[in-house]
């Protein structure tokens, strides 16, 4: 072989090589961060995460394949809460799930450019986590929870499960829940029109739980809302036993309180939400920017009765409830 054709063949192997390389080289894993307002333990906070991540599966991401999850649990505290938003922050990861309103507060404090993809969410526009629904704008988007007339619509369907009901307390926690005053135009609404009263009952620590439930059984027709909060679905077991053991009428903002033996619960489909918000993450980790994607809001809610409760508390199941429930719990 003459030289210079040997050059000429060995310039372009050479030339070749990083194609070569290229092509051998791995995908790269992506790293997805999530953080929970609920406690590891709790079984409705891992059947949300399962169905996010089943959804990313069904989606063609492999987890320790193609991602990776970094899983942090602020069981309804919100000095871990904002401890762990550091810690995710500080990862760097491809895109973060964050599950209520407070925990996207805790991030959105520490980020504005890491994408955040948010569920049940009460009202992202006020808390500024977004522009707009249809364009929010930075790097923040989501599901949210945006139906301010649920708070009348509980009022409502307590006062028709329990039709000696005239005051109704609101059981609430603001450091883990959504705004009360989002709820409170239709609550008051709601209330007057049916001659109820509604007062506000906030409480910071578990052991403030018991007084509120005692207060609302101390004279005839009391009643009680639990407010949507991690802390209220840390806390369930106690405030439905609470509930049963003073015979408190209380209508819930989850279905798994109806599910765990409380009386009613009026919501949307939460689980549903976690496997929307897969389809979002998917489409930010192939290229598309928070703010090109509209925030979404639920359009199924779910009523579930238990009437294994509503006999206890001596509560007779109108008919046209029960027709209307989406389950009936026996």
């Amino acid at each position: 072989m003459r030289r210079r054709d040997f050059i000429t063949l060995f310039g372009r192997a050479a030339m070749m090589w990083p194609v070569a390389a290229r092509a051998q080289q791995p995908e790269r894993i992506r790293l997805i961060g999530v953080l929970m307002g609920y406690a590891e333990s709790d079984p409705v906070a891992q059947s949300e995460v399962a169905a996010f991540l089943g959804a990313l599966t069904k989606l063609g991401w492999t987890e320790g394949g193609n991602f990776r999850t970094e899983i942090r649990w602020s069981a309804g505290d919100a000095a871990r809460e904002s401890t762990f938003a550091k810690e995710l922050i500080d990862l760097r990861p491809d895109v973060i799930l964050s599950q209520s309103t407070k925990v996207t507060g805790s991030l959105v404090r520490e980020t504005r450019t890491i994408p955040i993809v948010f569920v049940n969410v009460a009202d992202p526009v006020t808390s500024e986590f977004v522009a707009s629904f249809a364009h929010p704008g930075g790097n923040v988007t989501g599901f949210a929870n945006n139906n301010s007339a649920l708070g009348g619509k509980w009022v409502q369907l307590l006062k028709e499960l329990a039709p000696r009901t005239e005051r109704v307390a609101l059981l609430s926690n603001q450091a883990t829940g959504a705004p009360l005053q989002l709820f409170m135009p239709s609550i008051q609404a709601a209330a007057s029109s049916i001659a109820v009263e509604v007062s506000p009952a906030p409480v910071l620590a578990t052991d403030e739980i018991e007084s509120v439930v005692a207060g609302q059984a101390r004279g005839p027709g009391g009643g009680l809302v639990v407010m949507p909060a991690a802390f209220s679905v840390t806390n369930r077991d106690l405030i439905i036993a609470l509930a049963a053991r003073y015979g408190v009428p209380t209508i819930y903002f989850n279905r798994l309180f109806a599910e765990s033996g409380g009386l009613v619960a009026y919501s949307a489909d939460f689980v549903e939400q976690l496997r929307a918000a897969a389809g979002y993450v998917d489409r930010i980790l192939k290229g598309a920017k928070p703010g090109d994607l509209p925030v979404q809001t639920p359009t199924k809610y779910e009523l579930l009765i238990n009437l294994k409760t509503a006999k206890a508390l001596a509560l007779d199941v109108p008919p046209h409830l029960q027709q209307l429930a989406d389950e009936l719990i026996e």
